[in-house]
C-alpha cells in the first residue's frame, strides 16, 4: 500500500501506533532497564500521550470534511510541537548542564508542595538530574530522539490533516 494514498483514518491511526510504541519503549526503559525519568522526560511522555490520543480520536472519527481533518491535524500538530519545545529545552540542558551539580526535588514532591504552574516553571528552569545522559543510541540521547520523533509526528499530523490527493 502506497503511504501517500493512505486514508486519513490509516494515517492518523499510524500516528497513534507510533506514539503508543514510543511510550511503550519509555516504560520499558524505566521499568526493565531501571533508568528513572526526570521531570522533562515525564512532560515529554505527556506530550506523546496527548498527541497519541488526538491521533486515535481523529483516526476513529475520520471526518469526511477537510475542515474536520484540518482541526484534528492542527490539534495533533500542537501537541507534537509542544513536546518538541520541551525536548529542545531538555537537549539544551544536557548540552549545557547547570553549574549546580546537585539534583533538585523529584516531580512527585514538587506536585505535592507547589501549584501546577510552579511545577512547570521549576521544570522548565531544569534541575541537575535533567542534564544526566543515561541512555544513547547512535550517539543521540533519548531527548534528542524524542525531538526527532516529535518533529516527524508534527509533520505527519499536518500532512494527514491538510494534504489531499488530486
Amino acid at each position: 500500500m502506497n503511504p501517500f494514498r493512505w486514508s486519513f483514518r490509516a494515517q492518523f491511526l499510524s500516528g497513534f501506533l507510533a506514539c503508543a510504541a514510543l511510550l511503550g519503549y519509555a516504560f520499558y526503559v524505566q521499568f526493565v532497564e531501571q533508568i528513572q525519568p526526570c521531570p522533562f522526560c515525564i512532560f515529554q511522555r505527556l506530550a506523546f500521550a496527548a498527541a497519541g490520543l488526538l491521533f486515535l480520536i481523529g483516526g476513529l472519527h475520520a471526518p469526511r470534511s477537510s475542515g474536520g481533518r484540518g482541526i484534528y491535524g492542527t490539534l495533533a500538530f500542537l501537541a507534537a510541537a509542544t513536546g518538541a519545545g520541551i525536548a529542545v529545552r531538555h537537549v539544551w540542558v544536557q548540552l549545557f548542564p547547570p553549574e549546580i551539580p546537585s539534583c533538585g526535588p523529584g516531580l512527585n514532591y514538587m506536585l505535592e508542595t507547589q501549584t501546577w504552574l510552579g511545577v512547570v516553571r521549576k521544570v522548565l528552569t531544569a534541575s541537575g538530574d535533567c542534564s544526566m545522559i543515561d541512555w544513547t543510541f547512535l550517539g543521540l540521547s533519548m531527548p534528542a530522539w524524542a525531538l526527532l520523533w516529535f518533529v516527524a509526528l508534527a509533520m505527519w499530523a499536518l500532512y494527514a490533516g491538510f494534504w489531499r490527493a488530486r
